[in-house]
């Protein structure tokens, strides 16, 4: 995979599928990104280890580059299966896990937000899923990371629970069916962000949360379900 594509400031980038000599570059970029958090808990950082994981051919990480300058990165996860697989969040069948992909870490260096590189990364790689090996996409995103969640929507995904994560972390869990995205229910309902108990109720009740409204300088979710 290699794409030369033109930014809002027009500047050109390429990009390419990263690999292990691009693991400097990588563990780099993430620093700069965490250093320039204003909410340390909205990233879960990878581990040098688990960038090798996914390297190593479970998964697909591409990156953006501006010259030889690595300026962002995305990554999708083949992920182990074990007690905490998100497709259990889901209730896939044992049977179904294998095909299963995580929507994994973004990272864009903080000169270069802006240009929409997280949607454009997103939006390749969901291009480029083998829908004969994976039907699915998971990934977690916490409450008011509105960025990232405003990408997951973007994408096609959708909330199916909220629940604490990653020792203790209130995170949303999303999903995509490749298969069967048809999720638009004749029903409607909106909840505060900041409700978490409200969320939860109706997510227990088969709603799925499809989008975001502000209104009166508070974050509402928006939730869709079949009649």
């Amino acid at each position: 995979m290699k794409k030369d594509v033109m930014l809002k400031n027009g500047q050109k980038v390429t990009i390419r599928e990263l690999a292990h000599d691009d693991l400097h570059a990588i563990m780099t970029l993430q620093e700069k990104v965490i250093d320039n958090l204003t909410v340390a808990s909205f990233l879960q950082p990878l581990s040098e280890e688990e960038f090798h994981y996914i390297l190593d051919g479970n998964g697909t990480m591409i990156g953006a580059f501006h010259g030889s300058h690595l300026i962002a990165f995305r990554a999708m996860l083949e992920p182990e299966i074990d007690e905490h697989h998100l497709g259990k969040d889901a209730c896939l069948p044992a049977s179904e896990l294998p095909s299963v992909l995580y929507s994994e870490v973004t990272n864009v260096d903080p000169a270069y937000r802006g240009n929409s590189l997280q949607r454009i990364l997103g939006e390749l790689l969901m291009e480029n899923v083998d829908t004969n090996r994976h039907r699915y996409v998971f990934a977690t995103v916490a409450p008011f990371n509105i960025a990232s969640l405003k990408d997951k929507f973007t994408l096609g995904m959708y909330i199916i629970s909220l629940e604490k994560k990653y020792e203790n972390l209130l995170r949303y869990t999303l999903m995509i069916d490749l298969q069967d995205n048809e999720k638009t229910g004749s029903l409607t309902a909106m909840a505060d962000m900041s409700d978490v108990l409200e969320q939860q109720s109706l997510l227990k009740d088969g709603w799925v949360g499809v989008g975001l409204e502000e209104a009166d300088g508070s974050w509402k979710v928006k939730f869709q379900k079949n009649e």
